[in-house]
């Protein structure tokens, strides 16, 4: 595929080159907090948690669960035939409730209470800083 030059200025080329930061697009910044979340309660917890798989979905699949209130941040998918647990953090709800430096601070939390439910220990368990 060509690159157009149009109204003679010259060719099209990004506005920042693909090694920064500001090049990745919102969901992928998003899929990197909740990697960094799950790497980071990695060394104290990750024996114990077993074979758990994260993933980031845009939002939630169905309405909310009768126990859950509201839109849910983050759903735990249990071990089942084989196939490993799953954290679950649902993107655009998260991005609706915080914003900026709050996020990565919302991400962290809703990981950790997944993890908690998954190994029967309180969020605080799993994460000192927990609501923090």
């Amino acid at each position: 595929m060509a690159r157009r030059d149009r109204h003679g200025r010259g060719l099209r080329a990004p506005l920042i080159p693909a090694s920064l930061p500001g090049h990745l697009t919102r969901g992928e910044r998003f899929d990197s907090l909740v990697v960094e979340a799950a790497e980071r309660l990695e060394p104290r917890w990750g024996r114990r948690w077993g074979r758990v798989e994260f993933g980031v979905e845009d939002v939630p699949p169905s309405d909310p669960s009768p126990w859950e209130d509201g839109v849910p941040l983050g759903r735990l998918f249990p071990e089942d035939m084989g196939q490993p647990a799953r954290v679950v953090v649902y993107r655009k709800p998260c991005e609706e409730r915080a914003e900026g430096a709050e996020l990565p601070l919302l991400v962290r939390d809703v990981v950790a209470e997944q993890l908690a439910h998954l190994l029967g220990c309180s969020p605080e368990d799993v994460d000192p800083d927990f609501g923090g």
